[in-house]
């Protein structure tokens, strides 16, 4: 059952639940005489209670193929990266005292692929790749979870080995206009629940969704490579995954992370650095001259 407030102040609103009947039970919470409608038009102030069977098979948004800007899916993908999102422990250090409320001497951390991300704090990570300064970070990011498992089943809280991170600046070196393919895979780890990841500098195509373990022999016959809907943010599915595919194809560095505001700072993040290409248009220019320095 669902109670519709018509909220608006100078306008009647009009409701709708696609490929959907309803029954109108109750307006302004008084009982009525059930009426099946396929729509439904309230004045300001007005409430109808209604009931709805979802009955109707999932769908998923579609682009508009041969849309303005729209670009086929590519077939042939370069890097396969599986990435399981989560929360996690790690080592408590002296700086983090008052977050050290884990067994052990731990505290609280985010990651992908029990790889805690930290920003560095001498210098920015562009300007260390750009000037090849050595020691702000490795690119050793995983393509996949160290260890595999059970990911979205709740007993994974009885293994410590499972959930304990790494905190560090990994990243993730990739060759201009290859193609990348991620799986983010949602895990129970704490609590599963909805990852929204944004990557920055890309558009991405989004091949499917679903519940469960990802299985890479029969999810796959899902992914749909025709008209996929492109975002630059998805929301991992609680206690499910997400599947994308990209053309790296923007020099530079760029931050992919979690878009939930608590999980930026413990770690739910990762960088990918997009090498040059073989023109002057598709190299990283350098800093501007009137660029402000610390």
């Amino acid at each position: 059952m669902l109670r519709i407030v018509c909220a608006t102040l100078n306008n009647h609103a009009f409701f709708n639940v696609a490929e959907h009947t309803m029954t109108v039970v109750a307006i302004d919470a008084i009982y009525t005489t059930p009426y099946v409608a396929d729509i439904i038009v309230l004045s300001p102030g007005q409430t109808v209670d209604i009931l709805i069977t979802a009955d109707q098979k999932p769908a998923s948004l579609k682009g508009l193929q041969n849309g303005p800007h729209w670009t086929p899916v590519p077939n042939q993908v370069d890097e396969h990266m599986f990435i399981a999102t989560g929360l996690g422990v790690t080592e408590c250090k002296h700086e983090d005292t008052y977050l050290c409320q884990g067994p052990n001497n731990t505290f609280m951390a985010a990651s992908l692929n029990n790889a805690s991300f930290q920003l560095p704090t001498t210098i920015s990570l562009l300007e260390a790749y750009y000037n090849n300064v050595s020691g702000i970070y490795t690119t050793d990011f995983p393509d996949e979870p160290p260890i595999k498992f059970n990911y979205t089943s709740f007993d994974i809280a009885l293994d410590p080995i499972l959930y304990w991170v790494t905190k560090g600046t990994k990243v993730k070196r990739l060759k201009y206009n290859s193609t990348v393919e991620i799986v983010f895979q949602n895990t129970a780890f704490v609590t599963p629940e909805s990852h929204p990841i944004h990557l920055h500098g890309f558009n991405f195509y989004v091949l499917a969704q679903g519940h469960g373990n990802f299985n890479p022999l029969s999810d796959r016959e899902m992914f749909n490579l025709v008209n996929p809907h492109m975002r630059n943010t998805i929301a991992i599915p609680i206690g499910g995954w997400a599947a994308i595919r990209f053309i790296a194809n923007n020099p530079g560095v760029w931050y992919m992370h979690c878009h939930l505001e608590l999980h930026v700072p413990l770690g739910l993040a990762t960088t990918f650095i997009v090498e040059d290409g073989p023109t002057a248009e598709t190299t990283l220019p350098p800093p501007p001259i009137d660029y402000p320095t610390c």
